[in-house]
């Protein structure tokens, strides 16, 4: 069972909903440790005090805000807590709005939200209530001393937050955005082609961390006292030809890319693992699937 991070209730007129949160995301970074190299110890970090340059224990350290230039006021869990008032545990819906006008730009990180006990039924109500809307609750609410924006949905039957920005935290686009330029149509044509042949339905588990796997295997080659070597990589230049390299990629992807399709209209079947084959054809209904070559389960699926 998760441990929560936090528990409140979720507030919109003058219904409550206890719940608790949950984080939604385990990354997979391969974490290094500072070390010093002569002895292999691990390097750590020290809270000092600049007035006597001697490390400080937690316990005496305290929040202190600044009025004036070596004024300060210290501030408490209970200051904040008498700060926030009623919504330091609420998430309080504000409102109702249609998911698409939400820019992603404005997603920050995703928690769950589960049902706290005794909760349970306004938590089915308030996501039964959601799902028939097909709205997400805008809300805001105070945690780790900061006043938060957050976006609830609905996910699979439960309740997520997607932690916000708020708007003048979204930098603008002025200085970056690109001077116009004249498209021809013969250029748009071809890239919407090469577009359409990379179409296909979203599917994550097909998006793995490739870094993160040759670097693990760059680790495993030194552990093993093997050398590593890099290749040179070649500088990729824009095109000079801009139509040329439009009509080499759509020849290239007709066939061989993810857009090229067969009767079913998978997407690209050639460029696909065998594992990824072998769960298209389970879902197709493709019988003898788990003796076929890759070849074959190609063809089976092109056939369908």
């Amino acid at each position: 069972m998760p441990r929560a991070i936090w528990s409140g209730s979720i507030s919109f007129g003058l219904v409550n909903v206890p719940v608790r949160m949950y984080s939604a995301i385990d990354e997979q970074d391969v974490r290094f440790h500072l070390l010093h190299e002569k002895d292999d110890s691990r390097i750590g970090y020290e809270k000092i005090c600049k007035e006597e340059g001697k490390p400080v224990p937690d316990d005496e350290i305290v929040r202190g805000y600044e009025v004036s230039e070596g004024e300060y006021v210290y501030v408490t869990d209970e200051d904040l807590e008498a700060a926030a008032g009623e919504t330091y545990r609420t998430i309080d819906i504000q409102d109702f709005v249609a998911v698409e006008e939400v820019d992603p730009i404005f997603f920050e990180r995703t928690s769950y939200l589960g049902p706290a006990a005794g909760g349970e039924k306004t938590y089915a109500l308030l996501v039964r209530a959601m799902e028939e809307s097909g709205l997400v609750g805008i809300a805001s609410y105070v945690m780790r001393d900061k006043q938060q924006l957050g976006c609830i949905r609905v996910r699979d039957g439960m309740l997520v937050l997607e932690k916000m920005f708020f708007a003048d935290e979204i930098r603008p686009t002025d200085d970056i955005a690109p001077r116009k330029a004249r498209v021809g149509k013969q250029e748009l044509a071809m890239a919407l082609d090469l577009i359409d042949r990379f179409r296909g339905p979203f599917e994550p588990e097909r998006y793995e961390d490739t870094y993160r796997t040759a670097l693990l295997r760059v680790i495993d080659r030194k552990r093993k006292g093997k050398d590593v070597h890099v290749e040179p990589q070649a500088e990729r230049e824009a095109p000079t030809d801009l139509l040329e390299a439009l009509r080499a990629s759509v020849e290239a992807h007709g066939r061989n890319g993810r857009g090229s399709r067969g009767k079913n209209g998978n997407g690209s079947l050639a460029g696909m693992s065998k594992a990824d084959l072998e769960k298209r054809a389970r879902k197709a209904g493709i019988e003898g699937r788990s003796r076929m070559t890759k070849d074959e389960l190609v063809e089976a699926l092109e056939a369908v």
